[in-house]
Parts: structure tokens; sequence; C-alpha cells
């Protein structure tokens, strides 16, 4: 990923505007997209100004890792195993239910059936 690149994504994660930042650097909206771009390289004293706007450590920004803001899956494999382990508990409890849930309407059925075949004289 470009300098460019890791100032566009964490401007973005701040919320800031292009407009912004080139007011703060003193310079056009424009030649502010052009860093961003990668059109116009970035030297070390705007790097420390972008620091200072962005409010992060200039070696912050170089290290910038924007899959570990941007990516939802980007979970360890622990994370991971156990959502799916509580996924598949949640399942495998609303089935339960489901199941208690029908026993109980059959048991019902069963008994207004006897009801019926009383009444009706089919016992």
């Amino acid at each position: 990923m470009s300098i460019g690149n890791k100032i566009k994504s964490i401007r973005e994660l701040k919320n800031y505007t292009q407009e912004y930042m080139a007011d703060q650097l003193g310079i056009t909206q424009a030649g502010y997209s052009k860093i961003e771009k990668g059109k116009t390289s970035v030297s070390f004293e705007k790097l420390q100004k972008l620091s200072l706007i962005l409010d992060l450590p200039v070696e912050n920004i170089i290290n910038f890792e924007s899959q570990k803001y941007f990516n939802p899956n980007n979970k360890s494999e622990k994370e991971q195993s156990l959502k799916t382990d509580s996924r598949l508990e949640l399942v495998k409890r609303l089935y339960e239910d489901k199941i208690i849930l029908l026993e109980k309407l059959l048991g019902n059925t069963d008994r207004e059936l006897q009801i019926y075949k009383q009444k009706f004289g089919l016992l």
C-alpha cells in the first residue's frame, strides 16, 4: 500500500475531507488529491505536518495497515472459531426449542382429538 493510500485511509477513518486536509497543509484540494493518488511525493516535512493533522506519529502513518480497520473478516482464527461455535450453539438451541414447542403442540392436538372422540362417541 502506497503512502498516499495510507494517508487517504487514515483521513477517511477520521472523517476528514480532502478540503480540510488541504487547508491544514496550506495547499489546494487538487494538490492534496495528488498526494493521496501518489502523483506527488511526500517529503518528510510534509509527512510530519500530516502526522500533526491526523494526530498520529509518523511511524504509525508509514506502518498503517488498512485491512486491520476496513476488513470485517479480520479476526483471528480463534475469534472466528469461537464465533462459529457460538452460532452453532445458537442454531442447536433454536432447534431444541422448536422440538419442545412441536411436542407441546402435538400433545395439545392429541388431547383435543380425545375430547372430540368422546364427544362424538368414537371411543
